[in-house]
């Protein structure tokens, strides 16, 4: 499904709350609205901020034409259609860059703007970096296991059709090295990648039974000796030897699938090895998650395949992001709710480190000051503008950008930070509201 217009990727209660303001002055009263997660999914130490980009290519299409004014027609006064009919956002965006780091309470977006056009954006925006951030956290778990070995993301037939094309794009930027998605790589320019599956070498099978060669061999004929072959169709032990037979010792590299993993990769590389096949790679895939990569580094692997643990809440659960009203015409408002309480007044923040580059805090300040002095750490702000008077800024970060960001934010994490087992959030975040 393309959606070429976002409008209607909203809830409803956001359009009956402004038909509602719309009959007061609130609706165009100047608000701040902020971004942020109370907490990090159970056991997650960091977060990663991802859909930024995404989220402001939406924003530009975020328009009530006729087909959607038809729609909310069936539900809305009159008035608020025509308003809508003139919908066009105006305001300000500052927020957190992708591949930013986050933690809990960080204001990873910022709005400003009038009542009415502020609240209309709320799902749209939570929806989009509720994703994507889950994605590139989950898979920066996954790149920090793999060490310097390469990933690649094939978890396009485990979620919904768009979802797949975005959880490409954010698997990239927390350092994936190639997706099997080819949207991903029209609409983003992701590198990608793939061979063959496991019904190319069951449909060369006849009378007589598998013909494993001869699927091997149509494979090298199309795609070259650098191919990757996948051999535990039937017998891996065979059919690593059938592969080496059709492609010689120059081999690109064999895929296993299934089975014990670690186990097979010793196995697989001894018999590469006494074939002359001393530089084929071994690619290994099958519902691995980061603990399973984790496990892997120890064998003789080259290359991860992930999908499943990657693309779907099991694997990357959201952090729960919220999207909150904190400041009407410059006075502060905060939900106080037990659990769901949120910190009023426009905020931003900055991030306290030694001079070795190790963050130590997450600072959060008032929005109207400058970051606090912390003796001996260097202290750097973390929000930029992202939008003006409903204009996208110029010459923003890339994905390219947010991807080596996130490389080198990764490397200032405390060393606990990058751990896998269950903790506390790497770093604290300190509120300095005075």
């Amino acid at each position: 499904m393309t959606i070429d217009n976002t409008a209607l990727l909203t809830d409803q209660y956001e359009l009956t709350m402004i038909s509602a303001a719309l009959r007061k002055p609130m609706a165009h009263r100047p608000c701040v609205f902020e971004v942020f997660a109370r907490r990090l999914p159970d056991g997650r130490r960091y977060g990663v901020v991802a859909g930024t980009g995404r989220l402001l290519d939406e924003l530009t299409k975020f328009r009530f034409g006729p087909d959607e004014l038809a729609v909310v027609s069936e539900f809305l006064d009159a008035d608020t259609v025509d308003w809508l009919r003139d919908y066009r956002f105006s305001g300000d965006i500052d927020g957190y860059r992708e591949g930013e780091l986050y933690f809990p309470g960080s204001p990873i977006l910022t709005v400003r703007t009038s009542f009415a056009e502020g609240v209309l954006l709320e799902t749209l925006f939570l929806s989009i970096l509720n994703h994507d951030s889950a994605i590139a956290s989950a898979a920066a778990r996954m790149v920090s296991a793999a060490g310097s070995r390469p990933i690649i993301e094939m978890g396009s037939r485990r979620t919904h059709e768009r979802a797949a094309v975005a959880s490409a794009r954010a698997a990239y930027l927390a350092g994936v090295s190639t997706t099997s998605n080819l949207e991903a790589r029209r609409t983003y320019g992701v590198p990608s990648a793939g061979t063959a599956a496991h019904a190319f070498t069951l449909g060369f099978a006849g009378p007589d039974g598998p013909d494993e060669k001869a699927a091997f061999a149509a494979q090298i004929e199309a795609l070259g000796v650098g191919t990757t072959l996948l051999v535990d169709t039937y017998d891996i032990t065979q059919g690593v030897k059938n592969a080496i037979e059709v492609a010689g010792p120059d081999l690109g590299g064999v895929r296993i699938d299934s089975g014990d993993l670690g186990v097979l990769a010793r196995q697989v590389r001894e018999q590469l090895d006494s074939l002359g096949a001393t530089t084929t790679k071994i690619v290994v895939s099958g519902d691995l998650d980061e603990y399973a990569i984790a496990s892997l580094r120890a064998e003789p692997v080259d290359l991860y395949g992930v999908g499943t643990s990657l693309v779907t809440g099991s694997g990357a659960p959201t952090a729960g992001m919220v999207y909150k009203l904190v400041e009407v015409d410059g006075i502060p408002v905060a939900k106080r709710s037990s659990h769901k309480e949120s910190k009023g007044g426009a905020k931003a923040a900055a991030r306290a480190a030694r001079s070795t580059g190790t963050i130590v805090e997450e600072i959060v300040y008032p929005a109207t000051g400058e970051p606090p002095a912390v003796d001996g750490l260097t202290v750097r702000p973390l929000q930029i503008p992202l939008v003006r008077d409903g204009k996208t800024v110029d010459d923003l970060p890339s994905l390219a950008d947010g991807r080596a960001h996130l490389a080198d934010a990764l490397v200032s994490l405390p060393w606990e930070g990058l751990g896998l087992s269950h903790g506390d959030p790497a770093v604290p975040t300190r509120y300095h509201l005075g």
